[in-house]
């Protein structure tokens, strides 16, 4: 799942699985060059001069980055803020890039976009919707995009995709769970896996999808729902005219339409569903958007060149949500508004 936070400075991996919210505190590399580069851990601990309340607050902080060193996680409840506020966050699909290229982290035209992120007005989140590594993923394809995150200011949160999945062991040992849920303010983020079923959301998936709906729903406002594949994809419904990168994996009977989405539509709230399965190659459709009830569901992604994309979710104080399509490149409205590629 999970995120890496801040320049030089720890990362925060946030993880819900079931209805507790969790955090860990894992050291970046640079601290641990930095430690390495010191003369002493007495050079590290040195508090003269500081009053006793400083000392007993430092040695508990610094006792818990230490502690992130080791496999051992060290869990805490995320900070949340009080009440609605103004923010925003972003999705992007497909962030290795263009199908059949190993980059050396990120899809580097989004690594680009980071600048832009950084001074982006309320940002606070961020979430990759799968095949964040290319096939076949290592050790060293996970550190490279941790290092190209490090230098976003806000926490990321992967949606696990097939290629992420490939070595599901390597993952869930560094990342923790492929399928958890926090609130934030006043709206719920649910992160679903379908890798583990064939793109259907069951079993044990399936029970904490309906835990979380049944206790945290009703005192959200908005609900914002990440996966990679476009689960919703039937070849008999609208939705067959969106040309998916891939159908690995998919099974004969994706349980979505009978036993997934019946569980938001009886809800009050506006539901958006992200998907990230799109824009890899020449082959595919670039980003797409349509409105049924009270869901939203948007497919986007990067890769191919000239319709790479990614959104931008602006929500205001009175809980009402701006979605904005962001292009890459020099132009980000360059491929107008979201609602320009409705399905017809």
């Amino acid at each position: 799942m999970v995120c890496n936070r801040s320049r030089g400075k720890h990362r925060n991996n946030l993880l819900r699985k079931g209805i507790d919210i969790k955090h860990e505190f894992v050291i970046c590399d640079q601290h641990l060059e930095y430690l390495a580069k010191r003369k002493s851990n007495s050079e590290l601990f040195s508090f003269r001069g500081v009053n006793l309340y400083v000392r007993c607050l430092a040695i508990i902080a610094i006792s818990l980055l230490l502690s992130s060193c080791v496999k051992d996680r060290v869990l805490d409840e995320i900070p949340t803020p009080a009440g609605i506020h103004d923010y925003s966050f972003f999705v992007a699909g497909h962030t290795y890039g263009a199908a059949g290229i190993d980059n050396e982290g990120l899809h580097p035209p989004f690594v680009e976009q980071w600048d832009y992120l950084n001074t982006y007005d309320q940002l606070d989140l961020g979430f990759l919707t799968g095949d964040i590594v290319s096939p076949n993923p290592t050790v060293q394809d996970w550190i490279e995009v941790d290092r190209d995150l490090a230098d976003l200011d806000v926490r990321t949160f992967f949606a696990v995709g097939n290629h992420d999945m490939e070595n599901r062991p390597l993952f869930e040992e560094r990342y923790g769970s492929t399928y958890y849920s926090f609130t934030r303010h006043g709206d719920l983020f649910i992160v679903l896996d379908p890798n583990i079923d064939a793109w259907s959301i069951s079993g044990d998936q399936l029970t904490f999808l309906q835990e979380t709906l049944t206790i945290e729903a009703e005192n959200s406002q908005n609900i914002f729902v990440f996966f990679h594949q476009m689960i919703w994809w039937e070849s008999d419904t609208i939705f067959s005219q969106v040309a998916m990168n891939s159908s690995a994996g998919r099974g004969d009977d994706v349980n979505f339409w009978n036993v997934v989405y019946p569980k938001f539509d009886i809800l009050e709230n506006e539901v958006y569903m992200f998907c990230g399965d799109l824009g890899a190659g020449s082959w595919s459709t670039d980003v797409m958007y349509w409105s049924e009830g009270n869901t939203t569901f948007i497919g986007s992604g990067m890769g191919d060149g000239p319709g790479d994309n990614y959104i931008i979710v602006d929500v205001d104080s009175d809980g009402v949500v701006n979605l904005k399509l962001i292009a890459l490149g020099d132009d980000p409205g360059a491929m107008g508004e979201l609602e320009d590629w409705t399905l017809e």
